[in-house]
């Protein structure tokens, strides 16, 4: 009975057959990725061209249970849409990319996806697995994914072909459909390692085509033929060696790129370009006009209508500028100092055991014996430097080796080895301030030509030709050891312009001229130092120098005052200290027409002031208190400072604070140029007031204004302006403390010799690292110069390795292609555009083919590299030549590869369907064999 019956066995298992599959979800998912991005119905953009258009692609990830895959829509970026009914699509026409499939305008498009090449489409889907999945190898995965993407395309209405990746990746294979109203293309491949020899030529290929067709029709209609051949240039033959042959007879002989000093290397130390490709099209062919079979070939490439060339470039090129900075910026990473690197018994002078110091602190007060510049010659300037100074070196201790390192030094002191005069010399460094005047000051580097830049030049290529960070630091060394024999010995440093540091270059340049400031100095005054003792021994002869017929002692000669003093010296010199102490009394130097009067009013009350360091009236003016007129006086420069002596200043100034007497003594420091002027100002106009000196040194802080008097008449009154009444201004409380002195015995503004130390001293602790931060923007200043040199101006926006390969792979293809540099006619420019093109574009169309300017250099091209193969076969012993073929040598050598595309409309799969587009791409090379149909079929009565 029912009710005695047990309850479990009542218990059916039931299944869900509405559930989904992995399967169904994938096509479900398909399908969603077709809608969202639109590409549901039929295809109706307007889509660009190949060669001009923009390919984009967007990607999504779909699954297929745990396997992934990446979908790609590829498309060419849409044009602007028109309006006209021509353009609009009928439901019944064939999908674009069935008519792309006969369109003969996009054939053998450059640089795009190889889908493209094969089938000529202009948009579609591709489905590839994922970056960690295997590939699809099994058949009957491949089947399952083909039946997914051909459900989704019937259940979407998409008319967009939709292919999945197969195979190995590495093989490119690809199956895939596309559908439409009632017609449907199979797009099918096959890859092989080699070609079969029964399809190895045209005839073989058309065969296959016909048999796949099948089209029963006779006559058969007229099937379409396009051939592209392509030739790879890789022997160069004479223009193999990118740089010009090394001078084995200079110090740089051997070096693959050498250059003199003072010039920077350029180019490539391998060649450029690698390859060059040759296309030669046959477009527009039909079967029985040309024969191509494994007997006779009509393929001739000189024959070909079209023609078409890419060059392939070597993948970071060695390039010698590129290598010269990389390695020089190196450098700026290094730790170590001088010593570290030299060793220290090497970077210090030897010293003599038993030397006595009081004959070094007397060289330092002895005044030293100039000797004209004009009298020196690299042997008794240069070596005599090096037997006063220099450290006394083994030859195979030495990073340098000596004729490198004379060579460098005569560059960087060229007055040390011709005839100049000091005032040449001077002319020389004034001159060079104006080389590459903006672009130095731009990146605050140097003039091109100064002694700085020339250093960086120097200092690039020892380290990247002549030892690396040693061979710098030797150079370094010997360069600072040169600077202080020219300051002790008074020599000016050649190559830098007069006057103080200029605040605009970097920092060594400014310690440099900072430095030739103080020899500048120094010989002023050891010069005005020998004009006053001969003045003194002219003194001594005119008062009686002998008396009783023997000289009297120096001690004994009158005393020379200053109102008699006179001074033998070209005017424009510096009137800054003729003293090495304040203590120390010199002659008025009057070079200036220096005019020292008693003033009248002081002789009048009996003083015995007198005028002193005058040059002459200023603007007729005379003193407020007195008819004398107001001379300029005789001041002191301002001392000379580069920017990190500024620097240091303000950092002084700043820690005083704001405090009152903070800013007192702020202010009081910086009056010290002030005070002295003031002195020299009393000192040449005795019996001055403030007022007067204000009226000289700033004339808008004194002000007039015209006044009537009791009687009647009209007078210019005068007074100081409202900031210097302030109580407490700094000018009224240093003109009371000025005493009267004129500027020869002041004490220095600027002391030339600690200054000179300093400089030194600087120069010496730099290590090479330091060196290489400081020259670094002169290597980079005179690299941009090479190459505006070298290359076009509108380079200097790439990036400066970029510009540098740009421009040898221009220079290279410009030798392959015989431009000379100058060189003017219309043959001439088609060149120059045709080089520049193909460095711009993927491939260029030679104009003319083998009969135009370039094809005829293309054509010997290959021509040369023929005879060159042939010369090495010749070479080849017997055994080991290849046996066969014909002796001739042919103008150009098998081609790499061939591509041979086929196409007609037919009717398939009956020959009452629709006659639609058949398409076959057939890829010949060494290693390759590839054929890539899309069939298309007649899906209305099937």
């Amino acid at each position: 009975m029912a009710a005695d019956s047990d309850p479990e066995s009542e218990v059916f298992e039931i299944t869900d057959f509405t559930t989904a599959s992995d399967w169904e979800r994938f096509v479900s998912r398909v399908e969603e990725v077709l809608n969202d991005w639109k590409l549901i119905g039929n295809s109706s953009r307007h889509l660009g061209e190949y060669t001009s258009g923009t390919w984009e692609e967007k990607s999504q990830d779909i699954n297929f249970a745990d396997f992934k895959f990446y979908i790609t829509h590829y498309f060419l970026k849409q044009e602007c849409e028109k309006d006209n009914g021509k353009d609009k699509l009928e439901e019944d026409t064939f999908p674009l990319a069935m008519q792309d499939l006969l369109c003969m305008n996009n054939d053998f498009p450059p640089r795009a996806h190889c889908l493209v090449r094969w089938y000529g489409i202009r948009e579609f889907v591709v489905i590839n697995p994922g970056t960690n999945c295997e590939a699809i190898i099994s058949e009957s995965k491949c089947n399952l994914l083909l039946s997914s993407i051909s459900i989704s395309l019937a259940n979407s209405g998409c008319q967009v072909p939709m292919f999945v990746q197969i195979q190995q990746k590495w093989r490119r294979v690809y199956a895939g459909e596309c559908q439409g109203p009632g017609v449907r293309t199979d797009f099918e491949m096959v890859h092989l390692r080699k070609v079969p020899s029964q399809y190895n030529h045209l005839s073989g290929l058309l065969d296959i085509f016909k048999s796949k067709i099948g089209c029963t029709l006779s006559p058969l209609p007229p099937i379409n033929i396009a051939i592209r051949f392509t030739y790879i240039l890789q022997d160069w033959q004479q223009y193999s060696w990118p740089q010009q042959p090394p001078d084995f007879d200079t110090l740089l002989g051997g070096e693959v790129g050498g250059v003199e000093f003072g010039k920077l290397p350029f180019g490539a130390c391998e060649e450029p370009i690698s390859e060059l490709h040759l296309a030669t099209t046959w477009p527009h062919l039909t079967e029985g006009i040309v024969v191509d079979n494994d007997v006779y070939s009509d393929l001739d490439p000189l024959q070909a209508p079209h023609w078409s060339v890419r060059v392939r470039t070597a993948e970071n090129p060695q390039c010698l500028l590129g290598d010269v900075l990389t390695e020089f910026f190196r450098l700026c990473c290094r730790k170590e100092s001088t010593e570290e690197i030299l060793g220290r018994g090497l970077a210090e002078e030897e010293v003599k055991e038993n030397s006595d110091i009081s004959s070094a602190l007397s060289k330092l007060t002895e005044p030293a014996a100039t000797v004209p510049i004009s009298k020196l010659s690299v042997s008794n300037m240069v070596h005599s430097a090096r037997k006063h100074i220099r450290r006394h070196r083994r030859i195979d201790e030495s990073p340098l080796n000596a004729d490198v390192l004379s060579s460098i030094l005569l560059y960087l002191f060229p007055d040390a080895a011709v005839e100049k005069s000091s005032e040449n010399s001077k002319s020389k460094a004034a001159q060079s301030n104006n080389c590459g005047k903006n672009l130095f000051l731009q990146l605050k580097s140097a003039p091109s030509d100064s002694l700085t830049y020339r250093l960086a030049l120097c200092a690039c290529l020892v380290n990247y030709n002549h030892g690396g960070l040693r061979a710098v630091a030797h150079l370094w060394q010997e360069f600072v050891l040169e600077l202080r024999y020219r300051w002790e010995n008074h020599y000016l440093i050649y190559g830098l312009a007069g006057g103080p540091p200029d605040l605009r270059c970097c920092l060594l340049h400014q310690k440099l001229q900072m430095l030739n400031c103080c020899i500048e100095r120094k010989c002023a005054r050891d010069e005005a130092r020998k004009v006053l003792e001969g003045s003194k021994e002219r003194e001594r002869k005119v008062s009686g120098g002998c008396q009783n017929g023997r000289p009297v002692p120096q001690s004994a000669a009158s005393p020379i005052t200053a109102s008699t003093s006179t001074r033998e010296v070209s005017p424009g010199k510096s009137w800054d200290s003729w003293s090495d102490s304040e203590d120390e009394f010199f002659e008025c130097l009057s070079d200036q027409g220096e005019i020292e009067t008693p003033h009248p009013e002081v002789e009048k009350h009996g003083s015995k002031s007198k005028a002193e360091g005058r040059l002459h009236p200023y603007n007729n003016m005379t003193l407020l208190n007195s008819t004398e007129p107001l001379y300029v006086p005789v001041t002191q420069e301002p001392a000379p400072m580069t920017e990190d002596l500024l620097e240091e200043q303000s950092e002084v100034l700043a820690k005083l604070g704001t405090s009152a007497e903070g800013t007192h003594l702020r202010a009081r420091m910086q009056s010290a140029c002030l005070l002295s002027d003031m002195e020299s100002f009393k000192a040449a106009n005795p019996g001055c007031v403030l007022e007067d000196f204000v009226r000289w040194y700033s004339p808008r802080d004194y002000v007039e204004e015209e006044v009537i008097d009791k009687k009647g008449n009209t007078v210019v009154k005068g007074e100081l302006s409202a900031r210097m009444k302030i109580p407490g201004n700094m000018w009224v409380e240093t003109w009371e403390t000025a005493r009267v002195t004129p500027a020869r015995r002041q004490r220095r503004l600027f002391d030339d010799t600690k200054e000179a130390e300093k400089v030194l001293h600087y120069l010496a602790v730099q290590k090479p690292a330091d060196l290489t931060c400081h020259l670094l923007p002169c290597v980079l200043h005179a690299a941009i110069l090479k190459l505006n040199e070298e290359g076009e101006s509108r380079l200097f926006s790439s990036v400066l390795t970029a510009c540098i390969t740009v421009i040898t792979r221009a220079r290279s293809l410009k030798a392959k292609f015989a431009i000379c540099e100058g060189a003017k006619g219309e043959d001439t420019e088609e060149l120059e555009k045709f080089v520049s093109s193909l460095l711009e574009e993927p491939e260029v169309v030679v104009i003319g083919a083998g009969q135009g300017p370039a094809g005829s250099i293309i054509h010997r091209l290959f021509v040369n590299a023929q005879r060159v193969s042939s010369l090495t076969l010749c070479l080849t012993p017997p055994e080991d030549q290849p046996t066969g073929g014909s002796n001739k040598i042919s103008d150009f050598p098998s081609p790499a590869g061939r591509e041979i595309l086929l196409r007609t409309c037919v009717p398939r799969p009956a020959p009452y369907s629709k006659a639609l587009p058949q398409r076959l791409f057939c890829v010949l090379m060494n290693e390759e064999f590839r054929l890539a149909g899309a069939f298309s079929s007649d899906t209305s009565f099937f």
